[in-house]
Formats: C-alpha cells, structure tokens, sequence
C-alpha cells in the first residue's frame, strides 16, 4: 500500500510517472494563499485542537528525474498561529511555549528526498524550533500540475508528519484531576502545499 492508502504502482506506471514529473523539474515558490501548514494536539485526553499558521514563505527545487535531488526550505512567522481561539493563541506566543519575541521563526530545511512508488514521496530535513533544530521526516503525496487561468505553472502536495514537541523543548503542561495532562506531547502536522514555478 501507498503511505496514503492506496495501493502501489505497477513499475511501468511508475516509470511514466517518473516521466510526466521530469518536465515538471525547476524551482518553485510556496503559494500561501493556497496553501495550509496546520496541526493537531490532543487536549484534555478527550479532544483535538487544531490550528494553522498563516504566514510564511518557501521554496522547493524539483528534480523529476532523480527525486532524490529534491529540495525544501520553510520559514514560518510563529506569531501567525491562529487556532480559532485569541485567548489560546496568546498563551501560545507566550514563554510557556513559542516564546515569539525571542524566536520569531520556525524553519525547516530539507536533507534528503526519496521516492516511495507512484505519486507517494518522502522527504527529511531539519526543523528547528526554539533554537533547537532536530530531524523530522514528512510523507508527501503529489497531487498533479496545472496551469492556473493566470499562467503560473503549479504544482500540488498533501503531507502529513507526527513529532514529539519535548523533543524541542515545548514542555509545559497541566495535570488533569481524572489523570493524563491538558495537552498531548504528539503532535500532528499536515501540508496542503501549491507552489509556482520560477519564471
């Protein structure tokens, strides 16, 4: 099976998809207005919260013929966190967890990219958050190239990633009275990525 459920090409649709995608090769910049970086933390044992951030800026290099050859870089305003909840959004900004005066940006850098079979990818790099920078590996699923009624070639992923935020030191928390904490250590991250190629 495919990473996202589906079942894995055959080597000849692999190869043609290998194909299409090398004409697809060139630079590209994350399109934020369609595009989502969001993520999900479980709280009081029983519900998620979601929540998303609303401005940053990024660049992809695409290699069609050797995905390998891949690159991604993201830089986020953690100051854009936006959660529904205005209350909750400034606790998070706040020294107990973002500490956004002092580390005004999240960033990721990509390492290493790699094929899976048809339209699944992976990609791995380094994430760093609060001044601590650690790996993170995200699975990606290409979701096709179009050109837009303005011209702009582009190009779609959905991608999904599961980190411990101990890990970069997002460690406060409260205990509940039936037992567990308020927020969970895992949390889930989700792309829906559009970007534009380079003219």
């Amino acid at each position: 099976m495919g990473i996202f459920g589906r079942k894995d090409s055959t080597p000849e649709t692999t190869a043609a998809a290998g194909s299409s995608l090398a004409t697809l090769t060139g630079e590209y910049t994350i399109d934020p207005a369609h595009t989502t970086i969001g993520f999900t933390a479980r709280h009081a044992m029983v519900t998620n919260v979601k929540g998303s951030f609303t401005e940053f800026t990024g660049a992809l290099h695409l290699d069609g013929e050797n995905p390998a050859k891949s690159t991604a870089t993201l830089d986020v305003l953690m100051d854009s966190i936006d959660t529904g909840n205005a209350d909750r959004d400034t606790h998070l900004k706040s020294a107990d967890f973002f500490k956004t005066d002092e580390f005004p940006t999240m960033t990721f850098r990509s390492t290493g990219a790699e094929s899976l079979g048809g339209d699944d990818y992976r990609i791995t790099g380094d994430l760093s958050i609060l001044g601590v920078t650690r790996p993170i590996t995200i699975d990606l699923e290409f979701n096709g190239a179009a050109t837009d009624p303005f011209g702009n070639e582009r190009v779609g992923f959905e991608g999904k990633a599961e980190l411990l935020r101990s890990e970069w030191g997002l460690t406060w928390n409260a205990a509940l009275e039936t037992g567990g904490v308020l927020i969970s250590d895992k949390i889930k991250l989700n792309f829906d990525v559009s970007a534009i190629k380079n003219a």
